[in-house]
């Protein structure tokens, strides 16, 4: 655990997370899913005589999330984060129009261009 008063950490790397604490992560997640679900289901069964929509609203719920459980849990680790560019671009330098006089006075550009 982190203190809250304690100083500014700067990640300077752009390794991902542990392998580890990837997968706790998402068991975590998983085990959180199947007990809303688990809920959902004791609550259709109860709800059933009582209050018949609201019963079956939670009897969707608990078909539906473990389908969205598995695919939550096998999206895949987080991708690397980017680090900032070492290198600052260069200003785009506006091109040079004509010379003011060289128009009215006839004057020819070099290498015969006109």
């Amino acid at each position: 655990m982190r203190k809250r008063g304690g100083p500014e950490v700067f990640r300077i790397t752009g390794a991902r997370q542990g392998l580890a604490d990837d997968v706790r992560g998402r068991q975590r997640r998983y085990v959180i899913s199947m007990s809303v679900r688990t809920l959902s289901v004791i609550a259709a069964a109860v709800l059933w005589n009582v209050e018949r929509h609201v019963a079956i609203v939670a009897l969707a719920l608990g078909v539906l999330l473990p389908y969205v459980a598995v695919v939550i849990a096998n999206a895949g680790r987080e991708s690397a984060p980017s680090l900032p560019s070492a290198y600052l671009s260069s200003p785009v330098r506006p091109a040079l129009g004509p010379a003011e006089g060289a128009a009215e006075s006839g004057a020819e550009r070099p290498y015969g261009r006109a």
